[in-house]
């Protein structure tokens, strides 16, 4: 068999709560914490709870200017200061300099970013890819572990592209993206499986600080493929919606064939790629705008070799 994979021990850990401001069970859950982080506390590492967007929570929207949690890149980062750039782009420097700097030996060894989604995504967990192996390790700790509903891993970076997200400024990181839940509403359910997740995820990072040996494994996780925008008029308008039978089956197959948009007068639109996909974020409100009625996963496994720490 082979070795186990070593990494350093972790010390520091962050946790943003609002990086988008209406997303409320992240945003109550660092304000709770932020006035008592008794739970978040282990012997071995400490934890640093924030509001990623505050502007955007004090006001209850995703974002004031921009979307911050795809502001991470070096376009951004590395931009000389101007007078009239977005709240956001100021934003993301600051928690960059707080947390990061993003690919430096002085980021943040860990941060975790708490999302909600109106779309049927369950207790989702969001790594930016399988090569991440901190993280799946996580994912797989906190799936065996964590047994209220299931917890699909969604891998979100396209191959060659730069991840953008707030947790990419620390070494590692892992979103938790529970739902659905309206936009501006806090649920009192999703806010406690979140807050269990929570604990679970930190558990696992104590037990690996402390020598455990987590061994091989093999997982199933949902990999990006592309994203599908609304059916258009010519002059840019929406003309379809998704259709009843596939709304709320995000991350459930959809085969050649299927009816995945219905038209505002009454007619089915079929899925017409040749391969099965499993969709996720479907009807997300916040991707109106992005013109993304759902993204395309695959399903894939992925044989994990072991981790301990050095």
């Amino acid at each position: 068999m082979a070795a186990s994979c070593r990494l350093k021990p972790l010390s520091r850990v962050a946790v943003s709560g609002g990086t988008h401001g209406n997303e409320m069970s992240g945003v109550y859950l660092a304000k709770h914490w932020l006035r008592d982080p008794m739970e978040l506390q282990r012997d071995s590492f400490a934890v640093t709870p924030f509001l990623g967007n505050p502007c955007a929570i004090e006001k209850c929207v995703r974002y004031v200017g921009r979307d911050l949690n795809r502001t991470f890149t070096t376009e951004f980062l590395s931009s000389a200061e101007a007078e009239d750039e977005p709240y956001e782009v100021v934003q993301a420097r600051k928690i960059n300099q707080t947390y990061g700097p993003k690919g430096s030996a002085q980021a943040f060894d860990f941060m975790f970013d708490l999302h909600n989604t109106t779309a049927n995504m369950g207790s989702c967990l969001i790594v930016d890819s399988e090569e991440s192996l901190l993280p799946m390790h996580m994912c797989h700790y906190i799936q065996t572990h964590y047994t209220r509903s299931p917890c699909p891993i969604y891998l979100y970076k396209l191959p060659g592209e730069e991840t953008y997200s707030i947790n990419s400024v620390a070494k590692a990181g892992l979103a938790l993206e529970l739902g659905p839940q309206p936009q501006r509403v806090v649920r009192a359910d999703l806010f406690a499986q979140m807050r269990a997740l929570m604990a679970c995820a930190l558990d696992f990072i104590e037990l690996f600080n402390k020598g455990t040996v987590f061994p091989a494994f093999e997982i199933e996780a949902y990999k990006i493929t592309g994203l599908m925008d609304y059916p258009r008029y010519p002059d840019g308008e929406i003309s379809a919606m998704v259709h009843p039978k596939l709304q709320d089956k995000d991350f459930l197959p959809l085969n050649p064939g299927d009816p995945i948009f219905q038209t505002f007068s009454g007619e089915e639109i079929l899925y017409k790629d040749d391969t099965t996909i499993y969709p996720a974020f479907i009807n997300e409100a916040a991707y109106y705008e992005k013109k993304v009625a759902f993204a395309k996963m695959e399903k894939h496994t992925f044989s994990m070799p072991g981790l301990q720490r050095e």
